[in-house]
């Protein structure tokens, strides 16, 4: 028997803040994400719609400022690293329960991060639509009843057969709607790109479900990058653009 190939090496990628977040010299400038080398669950990517997602949280540090955050499908963990900077209460990161990718998402945590900061992080694997009692115990235990205003799901919604899953737990942990706030309204925030244009209909079935349950569902951004993979099939267009919805719930 042929021996394995080698696995390959991390690789580094780096997300540059906007000049006109930069006020001071003491402000952050950049975020260095190491992601594993090889992945069966292309965590192995910087994807382009994590990059509009930090981009979309850095310029609205408003939405999460001293509240409680949790990231699904985190992969390097780059927009829960760009909220954790910004003043976050806590945010929780999370990726399937493999030691490889959550040993990563702790390394760039480490590396990125202040330990002052680090103390309103904290990183877990968890696997979509399981038990959610893990993810609410790392809220704060003075916060009652314990549940996160923000969810936020980057280049996930390819996964169909997990479409599901992903609206039950957050159903299941999302803060409910506070009268007494209007202006922070409890969302689900959900950037994504149709990598295969030929199943992009398979792709917006996760926001028919949403609807089906409850959801309301805004389209809130599209960005253009670069193609991820240009040599791949379909309109290069529709592969380079990123979309951003925001999804509410009443109660």
């Amino acid at each position: 028997e042929p021996p394995r190939p080698p696995t390959p090496e991390p690789t580094l990628s780096t997300y540059t803040r906007d000049d006109d977040k930069v006020s001071s010299s003491t402000d952050w400038r950049k975020i260095d994400i190491r992601l594993v080398g090889s992945h069966p669950l292309w965590a192995h990517y910087l994807w382009n719609a994590a990059l509009a997602l930090a981009s979309f949280l850095d310029s609205n540090v408003d939405l999460y400022k001293d509240r409680c955050v949790l990231e699904l499908g985190a992969g390097g963990g780059l927009p829960s690293i760009v909220v954790a900077k910004n003043g976050v209460r806590k945010v929780v990161i999370t990726d399937y329960p493999d030691a490889a990718l959550v040993d990563n998402m702790s390394y760039n945590v480490l590396q990125n991060t202040t330990e002052e900061e680090r103390e309103h992080v904290d990183v877990q694997g968890y696997i979509w639509g399981q038990a959610v009692k893990p993810l609410l115990d790392a809220l704060p235990s003075t916060l009652h009843p314990k549940s996160f205003d923000i969810i936020i799901l980057s280049d996930l919604i390819f996964n169909h057969s997990q479409h599901d899953a992903l609206l039950k737990t957050c159903e299941l942990v999302l803060s409910p709607p506070r009268p007494e706030d209007p202006t922070s309204e409890p969302c689900v925030l959900v950037f994504y790109s149709h990598h295969r244009p030929h199943l992009a209909h398979r792709d917006m079935e996760f926001f028919s479900k949403a609807q089906e349950r409850g959801w309301t569902c805004l389209e809130i951004l599209t960005k253009t990058f670069p193609p991820m993979f240009p040599e791949d099939s379909g309109e290069e267009l529709i592969r380079s653009t990123v979309h951003g919805w925001k999804l509410t719930k009443r109660s």
